[in-house]
């Protein structure tokens, strides 16, 4: 079996990987919270807030794919599987059955909030260890953080302001 060979010293390769693997955890499992409340959201804003879901999903999906191909090229092999995600999986998620979509908001806002602070933190780990991986980290801290800002202004009451 071939392995890639690393261009981080032993330490950074590390810090880096455990770095990516979470992250790479929590996309996916941000994807499939998106999609659990896309199937189940019911309510008067359920048709946009179903095409917002799919906005996340989709952004999640294309972010970790970025990431595990980040760990590979570092010589990390990236663990997606169905059972390490199940058991490493940190951020809020949905209950069974039917979601008002109320509830669909807040549970998003709460999760990307979560998965918001677990990457600023990575980045902090990432500044000397990797700083092409901390820049990945910022980019998709970003892009959640508008995912998160789009929820919580679907919440806000009309006199606000």
């Amino acid at each position: 079996m071939t392995v890639i060979k690393s261009t981080l010293p032993e330490k950074a390769l590390g810090i880096t990987g455990t770095a990516l693997q979470d992250t790479l955890v929590d996309l996916l499992g941000l994807s499939l919270v998106g999609k659990q409340a896309h199937w189940n959201i019911v309510g008067p804003r359920f048709r946009s807030i179903h095409l917002q879901l799919d906005e996340v999903v989709a952004a999640a999906r294309a972010h970790s794919d970025t990431v595990a191909e980040r760990a590979a090229a570092l010589g990390v092999s990236p663990d997606g599987r169905p059972e390490t995600i199940a058991a490493t999986f940190a951020l809020p998620g949905t209950k069974d059955g039917w979601l008002r979509d109320t509830e669909v908001v807040e549970l998003m806002v709460s999760t990307l909030h979560t998965a918001v602070t677990r990457l600023r933190e990575r980045i902090e780990a990432t500044e000397k260890a990797d700083p092409v991986t901390q820049d990945l980290l910022i980019s998709i801290t970003a892009d959640l953080e508008k995912q998160r800002w789009m929820f919580e202004a679907e919440n806000q009451p009309r006199d606000a302001g």
